[in-house]
């Protein structure tokens, strides 16, 4: 299944996307459901164009969002960067995330931006999970969707630590929705800035597979329902400027568009 969290004329609502994604979204439907899309959930019968509605980051609360650097190799190396021995880790905080078509702000204090196209895991259940094995922290994963890493380059270089760089408002889209019912272990990782397309990679090339990372992760923090965990990005990451529209494509999953603007503070 494919759930959306959306906007409509009367209100807040989260449903099933309804339809054949590779056919554009202008062909989908999606239909409201009442309950929670981790647990026991009913259809009300309500449904909408997706071209209708206003999506948002597809999971209802997220708590954390923890990423991973350098994990593929030729993205780490166009940095002049090692692979490391194990995942490199850090944090974006929940206020920058925005959703599909919503507009990324180019901050006044940063001189490039650059976009990283990654695959996002959701992870789900009810409770928090930790210290989990491969097949616990397989279980943990509620779905995937597509993110964008947004990166303030020149500030990661100066401040020779990422939480400025990466912590900006608007600085992790993702969405469209999150895809249930994927095999992961290579889809096309793809990011168009105006329609070229600047980095095409697959998740086969990932140095630690999705799994590994939830396992990994879970033996540090407790991971919630709703948190999300960006399993890096592949080469080819570049800066945008404002007038951009970038584009990050995954297969199975479909398409994150977003507008570029600066900021005037």
């Amino acid at each position: 299944m494919r759930f959306a969290r959306f906007a409509h004329a009367d209100g807040l609502s989260v449903g099933v996307i309804e339809g054949d994604v590779d056919a554009g979204q202008n062909a989908l439907t999606v239909a409201e459901i009442e309950g929670s899309m981790f647990g026991q959930f009913r259809f009300t019968g309500n449904r909408w164009a997706v071209a209708d509605v206003r999506l948002f980051p597809p999971p209802l609360f997220t708590s954390k969002i923890v990423c991973v650097g350098r994990n593929y190799a030729e993205h780490a190396a166009e940095l002049s960067n090692e692979v490391p021995k194990e995942p490199l880790l850090f944090l974006k905080p929940s206020t920058s995330l925005i959703g599909a078509h919503d507009t990324i702000e180019l901050p006044p204090q940063s001189s490039r931006v650059d976009h990283e196209a990654e695959l996002a895991v959701v992870i789900g259940g009810s409770t928090g999970v930790r210290r989990l094995d491969r097949a616990g922290a397989a279980k943990a994963i509620f779905g995937y969707t597509v993110a964008n890493d947004v990166t303030a380059r020149d500030l990661q270089a100066s401040d020779g630590q990422w939480t400025r760089a990466k912590g900006f408002d608007t600085f992790c889209p993702l969405g469209p929705w999150i895809e249930t019912d994927l095999d992961v272990s290579d889809l096309e990782v793809r990011c168009e800035v105006n329609d070229e397309v600047r980095q095409l990679g697959s998740t086969k090339d990932m140095v630690f597979d999705s799994v590994a990372l939830v396992s990994y992760i879970s033996h540090m923090m407790t991971l919630l329902p709703g948190d999300v965990i960006l399993t890096g990005t592949p080469a080819g990451v570049s800066p945008l400027i404002s007038g951009d529209v970038v584009t990050v494509r995954i297969g199975g999953i479909g398409e994150l568009i977003n507008p570029v603007t600066a900021r005037e503070d």
